[in-house]
């Protein structure tokens, strides 16, 4: 036996094992140094990408950089004419007059002629699936009266949602003026609230192609509405939401994509092409499905009563306020969520329906992450005389 050559070998096998043992050791080095998932590569100028139901931004660049909207201006317009729904002093099946001045819209259009009357659910078709400029002052006049009033609607709408670096000069962003601009965070800001306090607006914007009928004293005809927005047959997950483009604001885009219950909102602005701005879309949304989790609380666990002093009822029902969410995107495990109840032994009368009395507070790995309150379900008066005399005979008369 060769001893020399065997004691050869044995040393090789040592050598690889240690080898081996450093490659793995340095692999784990950097996955625990290293973020997970590099930031997304994105030929726009300016971006963000946001989770619709928390809020919580993914990624940013240049986010409060004001610029050009162009017609994403027009999310601002379905936001109002959907609030004006909602307090129900106007339908999908009011009528709605083509003045001259809306007529006279020049860029993307929908050919509507003066004195022409659609229902509004068909103006906002004209307006989420083409893009319509003659369809959105169509709209702003029917629902303010004119055009300049709505704007003014649009400014103050802004303002209450915080959007600190918007100013709209008009309702369709046909406007080259440095008094129109925007920013991809407040663009976001108005996609979230048109998206999760209207979501019938998917039922507009998820629309490819579809007919409408033009009836004016020249007679009828028939005119397709094509969307604008080539991520409906690009990316299997979109939902919406709006483009536009001018020479001055180049290619934006506020799109809205739902995978896995996950609702995500990417925003890009001043990309260099219509190519680029879609695709740069398509790289954000992926890129915050593969580095997002979200974790849900429906809240739909017993709370039971609280103490009440002093009051005509001994005890108030509680619940919660609402849903908890909250989105991971660092790799956490959110199985070890903590929920935590923070309720007082008692609180003192009266106490209004809906009054907050305590929270409901998560945590994950010893930090908190959020919270919901608890609410009072029924108001409680603060007992005077006469109930503390009922009280005391209601309660000797069980004796």
């Amino acid at each position: 036996m060769n001893i020399e050559y065997l004691s050869g070998a044995y040393a090789l096998r040592r050598i690889k094992k240690a080898l081996l043992c450093c490659l793995v050791s340095g692999m784990l080095f950097v996955m625990n140094v290293l973020p997970l998932q590099a930031s997304p590569t994105v030929e726009a100028p300016s971006y963000l990408l946001m989770e619709a139901s928390t809020g919580r931004v993914i990624c940013e660049q240049n986010a409060d950089e004001r610029r050009s909207p162009a017609s994403i201006t027009k999310i601002m317009t379905l936001l109002l004419i959907f609030e004006h729904l909602n307090t129900g002093r106007i339908t999908l099946d009011s009528q709605v007059v083509t003045s001259a001045h809306a007529k006279s819209m020049g860029g993307s259009q929908v050919f509507l002629e003066e004195g022409e009357v659609q229902s509004l659910d068909t103006i906002i078709k004209c307006i989420a699936v083409a893009s319509g400029n003659d369809a959105s002052v169509a709209a702003a006049e029917f629902i303010a009266g004119s055009e300049e009033e709505f704007v003014q609607m649009m400014n103050n709408k802004a303002k209450e949602l915080g959007m600190e670096n918007t100013h709209f000069e008009d309702c369709c962003g046909l406007s080259d003026s440095d008094d129109h601009y925007t920013t991809a965070r407040d663009v976001a800001i108005m996609s979230r609230e048109l998206i999760t306090k209207y979501p019938q607006v998917f039922e507009y914007t998820r629309i490819w192609m579809e007919d409408i009928t033009h009836e004016t004293s020249q007679g009828t005809s028939v005119f397709t509405l094509s969307s604008t927005n080539k991520l409906l047959k690009m990316y299997e997950w979109t939902t919406g939401l709006k483009t536009g483009s001018t020479s001055k604001a180049l290619y934006c885009l506020s799109a809205t994509a739902s995978k896995d219950d996950i609702d995500l909102i990417a925003v890009v602005m001043g990309s260099p092409s219509n190519k680029v701005r879609f695709q740069d879309a398509m790289t954000l949304l992926n890129y915050g499905y593969s580095v997002s989790a979200l974790y849900e609380d429906e809240n739909k666990d017993p709370l039971g009563k609280l103490k009440v002093a002093g009051g005509v009822e001994d005890e108030v029902p509680l619940l919660y306020e609402g849903s908890f969410r909250y989105l991971d995107i660092d790799g956490q495990n959110l199985s070890q969520v903590e929920k935590t109840i923070s309720l007082p032994e008692e609180i003192q009368a009266p106490v209004e329906r809906g009054e907050a009395v305590g929270e409901a507070v998560y945590s994950l790995n010893g930090n908190r992450i959020g919270s919901v309150s608890i609410l009072a379900e029924l108001s409680v008066e603060k007992a005077r005389y006469g109930d503390y005399l009922f009280k005391v005979c209601k309660l000797f008369c069980s004796l």
